[in-house]
């Protein structure tokens, strides 16, 4: 599935239409509109291994999960300040993500390093989810702009700040880069296929490496090469 154009530039919303869904392309650069909320393995642990109900309404709230760890604070007033969100690793959750699709109704996966094309094909697709993909640390802040306000938070003693279900309300919160379309594709495999194909040439006429990497050896002696 070959790119010929630059990436878009889209306005989503976090309940998009399967329509919104379906033009989307990999490598498509999204901004989000709406309601968000975090949840991850303390989350999905409670609720598909506990059979803890949900505690708000999904989708019909919101369809968009975001991996991630909010820099937050409860206020002694109960009201929360959050300046910034830092993604994740999404394949962390891989075990879970398929029923959580199902229950929930997501149908944006957000977080950072993608999960496997089999992830998608087997559990994405029969659900109409995607994936959106951004990088860790150093975008908090850069996120945190397209927060207008934490709206809630919930199961906060029980998982601590972290882990629990925060509900945040976005407008033109991103980039963010579509890794997978409704078909499965990966933009990360599908970039590596192509790195992997030229590793040949760009290595072509160098030496081997002075040193093998300690650790993978019990033999002293074959630390060094020559």
């Amino acid at each position: 599935m070959e790119r010929t154009s630059k990436p878009k530039q889209i306005r989503l919303s976090t309940k998009p239409t399967h329509e919104a869904l379906a033009a989307l392309k990999i490598g498509d650069i999204v901004y989000l509109d709406g309601l968000i909320y975090t949840a991850r393995e303390g989350v999905y642990m409670r609720v598909l291994e506990g059979k803890e109900p949900l505690p708000l309404s999904l989708p019909e709230e919101s369809a968009a999960n975001f991996h991630c760890s909010p820099a937050a604070t409860v206020e002694a007033d109960g009201s929360i300040t959050m300046g910034a969100v830092t993604a994740t690793a999404s394949f962390r959750f891989a075990k879970w993500i398929g029923e959580w699709l199902r229950i929930s109704g997501a149908k944006l996966i957000i977080g950072k390093g993608g999960m496997t094309s089999h992830d998608y094909k087997e559990n994405f697709v029969p659900n109409g989810a995607i994936y959106l993909t951004t990088v860790g640390y150093g975008t908090g802040a850069l996120l945190g702009r397209g927060i207008k306000r934490a709206r809630d938070i919930y199961w906060r003693k029980e998982l601590g700040l972290a882990q629990a279900m925060w509900l945040i309300e976005a407008e033109n919160m991103g980039p963010f880069i579509v890794e997978s379309d409704l078909e499965g594709n990966s933009l990360f495999e599908r970039e590596n296929a192509k790195v992997s194909a030229n590793l040949d040439r760009v290595y072509a006429g160098t030496k081997p490496a002075v040193l093998k990497r300690f650790g993978e050896t019990d033999d002293r002696s074959d630390e060094l090469i020559g």
